[in-house]
This record gives C-alpha cells, structure tokens and sequence, in this order.
C-alpha cells in the first residue's frame, strides 16, 4: 500500500495513511464528531509523539492506557474526545493484534468478496456498518482493494462520483462537494425531523 490519500489535506499526514494500512483504519475511526482533516491528522500526531514515523499494532496495544490518553490529549489534542478516543485505539490494535498478528492489511488481504471484507471491517473494535461501508468504498476507490462485489458491500458509498464520505475525497474540489452533500444531509434531516413534531 502506498498511494496518495488527500483526507488530511496535509502533505506529512496524508502519505502515512497512504503507506500506513493501521493509519488509515485509524485515521478512520476518529473520524467521528470533528471536522474530516482533524481525524486523518491523528495518525501523524499520535506517530510523532509517539517518536515513530508509523503506526505499529502491538505498540500501541502495549502502551500504558493512562499514558496513551495523555498523548492524544497533549494540544493540540488529537480528537476532542483524546481519553475515549484513546481507549477505542488502543482497543482496535488489540483486536489486531489478537486476530490479524497487528497487521492491518491482513483485514482485507485475502478478503474473497466485497460481503466477506465488509463483515471483517464490521466487526473491528469502534466501526459499525456505515463506517464499515465508507472504509470498504475508500479501499476499492482509492487504495486498488476490490474484491468481487466490493461496490454493492458499500452500499451508495461504492457508487461512482457519488461524493458522499472519504472514500471520494481526492483533493479540495471533490473534498468542497462531500462537505456539500453532508450539509444536504444534515438539513433534511433537520427538516424531517421538524416535520415530524
């Protein structure tokens, strides 16, 4: 693995997820309750503080959890949650750990087909289905992982130029339409829900 990614929108950070498979998963899972750029940061912060230029699995899993917290939440913090973001971290590399050997391709290696590597995702620590689905369309869109039927896992994050989460970010004119459409989003279900009372 080792491409271009544009979700950090910051040189340093944006080739370690592009060469690091554990950067990106945990690029990923913090992305959740803060802007985009400011979760796919995460990994180069925490591998900087860390001393390293990667993400290792083990160490992480290894690192005293205390500890750990007070390097994410060191400022500029790496998530606005550092203390819970920690611990689903450290968890995730755990998990790794304990079923891949640390090795975060191994995830999506050898997945046959696209059902087979999305339940693989699903069932990694702080990813539920939808963060599954956008990890899968990334792979496929953007990192050359296509299993049979990789499209169809993903569900409308599989679609072609369909701008709707990472998985189609590739600079700051796709990056300017995904922010578009979560603004779509977030304003209909806004209007639904006020529809609703």
């Amino acid at each position: 693995m080792d491409v271009t990614l544009h979700l950090a929108q910051d040189p340093e950070a944006d080739a370690l997820l592009g060469r690091s498979p554990l950067a990106a998963l945990v690029g990923m899972l913090l992305d959740q309750q803060v802007p985009m750029e400011w979760a796919f940061k995460g990994p180069a912060t925490i591998a900087r503080r860390l001393g390293t230029d990667d993400l290792d699995a083990h160490e992480i899993a290894a690192h005293e959890p205390e500890s750990f917290a007070a390097l994410l939440a060191q400022k500029p913090a790496v998530h606005r949650y550092p203390g819970s973001m920690a611990k689903r971290i450290q968890q995730l590399c755990q998990y790794l750990v304990e079923h891949y050997d640390g090795d975060a391709e191994a995830v999506w290696k050898d997945a046959a087909t696209g059902k087979e590597l999305l339940k693989r995702l699903a069932e990694l620590p702080g990813f539920g289905k939808q963060k599954a689905q956008i990890f899968l369309a990334l792979l496929g869109k953007q990192l050359g992982v296509r299993p049979t039927g990789w499209r169809e896992a993903a569900g409308s994050y599989g679609e072609p130029k369909s701008f709707r989460s990472v998985a189609d970010i590739t600079g700051p004119e796709s990056l300017a339409k995904v922010r578009a459409h979560k603004q779509e989003m977030k304003a209909a279900a806004k209007a639904a829900k006020a529809a609703g009372q």
